[in-house]
């Protein structure tokens, strides 16, 4: 029998353009740019704490309720994850070329050898000092595949029998959220004065790019789904979360003044659920994230940010532009071709990929 697919949630795949964006506006930009929004440009970070946590929600959202039966198959569920993923994965390193031979001279040829190791097997994240290495977003996909295989466990939890139920456990996994953070700033363990989007020292780069400390939004966003189910998906309650997500999160960033390591992931995590739960309902929200345009370049946030970096590098290099004389349209006229070779991705590379090794691995 054919496990009918739930609804579609084209909201939160526009949403995801928005984010991807962000990110790559947050690599290569200069915040001031983008006027009144800014702050959030100069926090492009928190896109990716974002997307472990929707993450976590889409796959619950799709999985959960077989989880929970007792009938969701964990070897294939792990191999349909392995197909979706890795070839785009893969190839953002074979774009990385350039800057894997550059991690020569940033490593000791141990810890270059073992990123070399680590790298493709999706274990760098673990080891902080190599979280980046070769492909500075990949560090994300270390963690996410930690969490994949933990997900069908964390999935098959039974939710509450009453709202009060759904809000106590997200509240102790945002509290559990922030202790890392809280800790970083109590102690300051690499004596920085001021931390910001640019410190680099070991335990910052532990609490950034390794796979425990966004545990918790990943687990949130399992649980908010378990939520969703409770809530209506029409009237006013979910257009009210979802503007208080939008609202609460730009006031913060522009106004809040918070500690960067707090802020970083954990704090904003009930204003994430806000934004997730708005536009999983029907409303004009809703209706605005899901614009065809917003929702068919958010099909390819994953292909444009997993190799945005890498291919920003290789496309500067090569001089093109100059040769073209274009580079009087830069940075915009790179943005435009990022967005399209991520599209191309999806549909030359992730795409026919995935059918493949589906097929092969009888996922």
């Amino acid at each position: 029998m054919e496990i009918q697919k739930p609804a579609r949630l084209d909201a939160l795949t526009g949403l995801r353009c928005f984010a991807a964006l962000n990110i790559v506006f947050f690599h290569f930009s200069n915040p001031d740019w983008f006027g009144p929004l800014s702050p959030v440009v100069n926090a492009g970070y928190l896109s990716v704490s974002f997307f472990i946590m929707l993450s976590g929600f889409v796959l619950a959202y799709n999985y959960a309720g077989r989880a929970r039966e007792g009938k969701l198959d964990r070897v294939r569920f792990w191999k349909a994850r392995l197909t979706r993923l890795y070839p785009v994965y893969l190839l953002s390193l074979v774009l990385g070329y350039q800057t894997y031979f550059a991690e020569r001279s940033a490593h000791t040829p141990h810890m270059f050898w073992l990123g070399t190791i680590l790298t493709p097997l999706l274990l760098q994240g673990w080891i902080p000092e190599l979280a980046t290495f070769w492909n500075t977003p990949a560090w994300t996909m270390s963690a996410e595949a930690a969490y994949y295989v933990i997900f069908p466990w964390i999935a098959s939890i039974r939710p509450p029998q009453r709202l009060a139920g759904h809000l106590w456990r997200l509240t102790g996994l945002w509290v559990l959220g922030m202790i890392p953070g809280a800790l970083y700033v109590i102690f300051n363990p690499d004596h920085i004065a001021n931390v910001d989007r640019f410190s680099v020292a070991p335990w910052l780069q532990a609490l950034k790019f390794t796979p425990l400390p966004h545990l918790p939004s990943f687990i949130f966003g399992v649980l908010l789904a378990s939520l969703d189910e409770v809530i209506e998906r029409t009237g006013w309650v979910r257009t009210v979360l979802g503007l208080i997500g939008f609202a609460g999160i730009y006031c913060i960033l522009a106004y809040g003044h918070m500690p960067y390591a707090l802020i970083h992931d954990g704090l904003l995590m009930p204003l994430f659920g806000c934004l997730i739960l708005g536009l999983s309902g029907i409303n004009p929200l809703s209706k605005l994230f899901g614009f065809s345009v917003f929702v068919f370049v958010g099909e390819s946030s994953y292909c444009l940010y997993l190799m945005h970096f890498n291919l920003w590098n290789l496309w500067h290099a090569s001089g093109v532009l100059q040769m073209l004389n274009l580079q009087w349209m830069d940075p915009w006229i790179s943005y435009a071709i990022l967005v399209a070779l991520g599209l191309a991705t999806l549909y030359l590379v992730e795409k026919p990929a995935q059918k493949i090794l589906r097929r092969w691995l009888g996922a």
